[in-house]
């Protein structure tokens, strides 16, 4: 996984070529993205610095992957044992988070859970845990409130994002957890549009970022 850059302290500028590092932001892919993996999606940004960015796709689902199953296929829980998981382990959605290392599991939560050299908080209320004693937290009970576990995430080499942003591939807003961890994975995308004032019928291939 990307390890993460220093974070400026608050009120230092966070320069880039093309601006300001959107670690924590939320990235819409315009109708010109060509790349058929990141259509439509939304992605949140955990880390971006001058050494390049990973973010999560949080509107992708992963096909008929179930989270209790997954739980039993990584010996976390017994089959007997999927009846007494709690009941935000029952529906916790797993998506398709990215094209790299597909075989990963990466749970973006609420920071109202730690591990100690393991959780990366990153934005206010958000942060990221990519080891599997998250996923046997959530199955006892004592993990965070909310939470969204996805397979593989999404990579750009040094401005390569920042690049891609000045050709019109992505906008960029603030995050909500609303909209990170909510359950209405196929609306997300024009909810995200909606928080720029955007809507999808709006969008062209001349428009530029926000």
């Amino acid at each position: 996984m990307a390890t993460k850059s220093k974070r400026p302290k608050s009120g230092e500028a966070r320069p880039t070529e093309q601006g300001s590092y959107l670690d924590g932001q939320l990235l819409i892919a315009m109708p010109v993205m060509e790349d058929e993996r990141f259509a439509r999606s939304v992605i949140y940004i955990c880390a971006h610095s001058s050494e390049g960015a990973m973010g999560i796709i949080v509107n992708r689902p992963a096909g008929s992957i179930d989270f209790p199953e997954l739980l039993v296929q990584l010996d976390i829980v017994e089959k007997p044992e999927q009846i007494k998981l709690p009941d935000h382990a029952e529906s916790m959605k797993v998506l398709r988070g990215g094209p790299v290392e597909t075989g990963r599991g990466f749970v973006l939560h609420s920071s109202d859970f730690f591990i100690k050299d393991a959780t990366l908080p990153i934005d206010d209320g958000i942060s990221l845990t990519a080891t599997v004693d998250i996923l046997k937290a959530i199955a006892s009970g004592s993990g965070p409130k909310r939470a969204i576990l996805a397979l593989g995430y999404a990579g750009w080499a040094p401005g390569q994002l920042e690049t891609e942003i000045q050709d019109n591939g992505w906008l960029h807003c603030d995050a909500d957890a609303d909209l990170v961890f909510g359950n209405d994975i196929e609306e997300k995308y024009d909810r995200a549009l909606h928080k720029l004032g955007i809507e999808p019928g709006m969008l062209s291939a001349e428009a530029g970022h926000a």
